[in-house]
């Protein structure tokens, strides 16, 4: 499975194009700042309000469905030959389009608009979280066939079996009839800028984008008078700390990755450690969101579907255990890597 037709940037380009992307978004931060320490000059007071927007934007790229999603296409981009430097970067650009056309109609409607936002929640609601549901269960599945051929595969290795390099790199980009069936939704992703309508139709369940907007609102009845533009500094805080998260995210994804690539027995064993961690993940994060589906839609009650609910608010944290996790995956791995003597392993 072509996952990735062209690489985002070669091992030699990535460092500096990595470092160029972070200081730009850096600088965008602070021109974003500049704007709102400008526009609000008049009115210190919402200068607590902007900088509860740009903290959203920063807890909101560490949600378990951004981590989930980012990781995954990362992984599958460097498995085709890319090292892909945008992947994070067009997911929350998209994810904050939705963030920035919501406070524009709200600035512009106010309470008309504010008054009909709940029809409009219920559709996008729907349509995100089934977006994201079956984006991170159908990977996952795609994940765990690969997995099964990984482990057997590593098992050959260390009998002594040989094995070829190019038929690793065949096996790590996919195959099987599961992979045949859900190719079509992952042929759509082969370049980083192609994670920007996955992020679009992420963010379409209006919930980040009624927070901003009811920042916007809070504004403009605090200090009467503020122009639309005045009002849009809130959302471009947003997107600015989120993009900023969510790009050096997938970044450091990438140069973690990195290591598995020098040689083939390094990238069989990862992957096989790694794949595994990514296919719990997507298997948790998409299920918790399935079920809080199907328990909305249905109107279901009781313990069972409370705790999912709760689990459904509190993605923020559930995401920043993933991190954890993550991280513990890879030194867990390059440890156990190292004192079993992997590298010396002769498998092509």
């Amino acid at each position: 499975m072509q996952f990735g037709a062209a690489p985002d940037a070669g091992p030699e380009t990535f460092r500096p194009k990595a470092i160029g992307l972070v200081l730009l978004l850096v600088c965008l931060n602070l021109a974003a700042w500049a704007w709102t320490l400008l526009s609000l000059r008049d009115f210190p007071m919402l200068l607590g309000t902007a900088l509860l927007a740009w903290s959203l934007g920063l807890r909101h790229a560490v949600d378990a469905d951004h981590i989930a999603a980012i990781d995954n296409v990362t992984r599958k981009l460097m498995e085709a030959g890319a090292r892909p430097v945008g992947v994070g970067l067009f997911f929350s650009l998209g994810h904050s389009t939705i963030v920035l056309l919501a406070s524009i109609a709200i600035a512009a409607t106010a309470t008309a608009f504010k008054d009909r936002i709940e029809a409009y929640h219920a559709v996008g609601g729907l349509i995100g979280t089934l977006v994201s549901a079956v984006f991170l269960l159908g990977i996952a599945a795609v994940n765990l066939t690969i997995l099964r051929r990984i482990a057997a595969t590593f098992r050959a290795a260390q009998r002594g079996e040989r094995v070829d390099e190019l038929n690793i790199s065949d096996m790590l980009t996919g195959g099987g009839y599961l992979t045949a069936i859900l190719r079509p939704m992952f042929r759509l992703i082969t370049r980083s800028w192609h994670m920007y309508p996955l992020g679009f139709l992420f963010g379409l369940g209006f919930d980040t984008a009624t927070e901003v907007g009811v920042l916007g609102l809070s504004a403009a009845g605090a200090a009467k008078g503020l122009d639309i533009w005045t009002i849009l500094v809130f959302p471009a805080l947003f997107a600015a700390g989120m993009s900023l998260v969510d790009a050096i995210d997938s970044i450091l994804m990438v140069g973690a990755y990195g290591w598995a690539f020098v040689k083939p027995v390094r990238k069989l064993y990862y992957n096989m450690t790694i794949t595994a961690v990514s296919v719990l993940v997507a298997v948790v994060v998409g299920g918790i969101e399935a079920l809080g589906l199907i328990g909305d839609q249905f109107g279901l009650t009781g313990p069972l579907w409370s705790a999912i609910g709760s689990l459904n608010d509190n993605l923020g944290t559930i995401g920043f255990l993933i991190i954890g996790l993550f991280l513990t995956a890879w030194l867990v791995s390059f440890a156990i890597y190292r004192l079993r003597g992997y590298d010396d392993l002769d498998i092509g």
